[in-house]
């Protein structure tokens, strides 16, 4: 496997442009997916990821143009668009955040489907490979379109570092960071705007369907190794980086497998592995550890009836 990949990275030119554009996608995500994850927002993602396709459609309806830029661009507008709506539902109205969440995901995903067939219909040809957006279409990926992730990458993972201690205590505790003066509501909308540019730059990969599996995976696997967030942020962006870089190789080497759910099943497999063996949270070492209590609870409850016999047939002895 290793011997494939190396050859592949120094011989196919499209191999190294796709895999290194999906191992930044892998380790974005990754650690965006850690926030969402621990703000019991993982649902946030999928809603996202759906919601940008009028945006795509949109776009293109008014530019008649299929540059990548414009296109994600109308996709960035339509994912922002969604959270505003996400979140005024939730403050101003009895519905609770799943509720307008589910409410918000099908009405804006039900009119990109609306928005996309109008399109077929009625431009021809040209709109072939927007229906990519769907499902993805990692092997389309030119160089500007890596360039494009790795500015986006870099401003995301400096974003990150520059205000560490603020996504940390909105994400543990927004109420306490409101008390010590962080605007816990502006932190926690400017957190959600990095995700929706996270979600918005992978989706010529993975699709606006499978997108929130990459968002989620990583982080949920990481979060079974460590209680510590940097730790797990780290582990995460790890995880995506290798299920991007193994899910490519697997998929070109088979030319029928489409990139996207390959990169999902590899993510998915990571995470399978970490719920069971996990040395933290692994269900194998948790039937382990509660085995081994078992033995010696038993074995101090044995001595203890030990001890018990030895006082009686001593207070048996003293009788007499």
């Amino acid at each position: 496997m290793i011997h494939t990949l190396l050859e592949m990275i120094q011989n196919d030119f499209t191999f190294r442009v796709v895999s290194f554009g999906s191992l930044i996608l892998g380790m974005i995500s990754g650690a965006l997916g850690c926030f969402a994850v621990l703000r019991k927002q993982s649902l946030i993602g999928d809603a996202i990821s759906h919601c940008t396709l009028p945006g795509i459609a949109i776009a293109f309806l008014i530019t008649n143009s299929k540059n990548i830029e414009v296109l994600l661009f109308g996709a960035l507008i339509s994912g922002l668009l969604s959270m505003y709506l996400i979140t005024t539902i939730t403050s101003h109205s009895k519905l609770k955040f799943d509720s307008s969440l589910a409410l918000v995901l099908s009405v804006l995903f039900g009119i990109g489907i609306v928005f996309l067939t109008y399109i077929q219909k009625n431009s021809g040809s040209h709109q072939a490979g927007l229906e990519k957006f769907i499902f993805g279409q990692a092997s389309s990926l030119l160089k500007r379109d890596v360039r494009i992730m790795i500015i986006t990458g870099i401003v995301l993972f400096s974003m990150m570092i520059v205000f560490w201690k603020e996504f940390k205590l909105v994400t543990f505790d927004p109420v306490f960071a409101q008390t010590i003066g962080i605007p816990s509501t502006f932190f926690g909308g400017f957190l959600s705007l990095l995700m929706v540019l996270g979600i918005v730059i992978g989706l010529q990969t993975v699709g606006v369907i499978l997108m929130s599996a990459l968002l989620i995976s990583p982080a949920s696997a990481a979060r079974q190794w460590t209680d510590k967030l940097s730790i797990m942020v780290i582990l995460a962006a790890i995880f995506g980086g290798i299920s991007g870089l193994l899910g490519t190789l697997i998929s070109i080497s088979e030319s029928d497998l489409p990139t996207g759910p390959v990169i999902v099943i590899i993510i998915s497999v990571i995470v399978v592995i970490s719920i069971l063996f996990s040395n933290k949270r692994g269900i194998i070492f948790k039937i382990i550890r509660n085995q081994k209590r078992k033995k010696e609870f038993r074995k101090k409850l044995e001595n203890k009836k030990m001890k018990l016999k030895s006082l009686e047939v001593n207070n048996l002895e003293r009788g007499k």
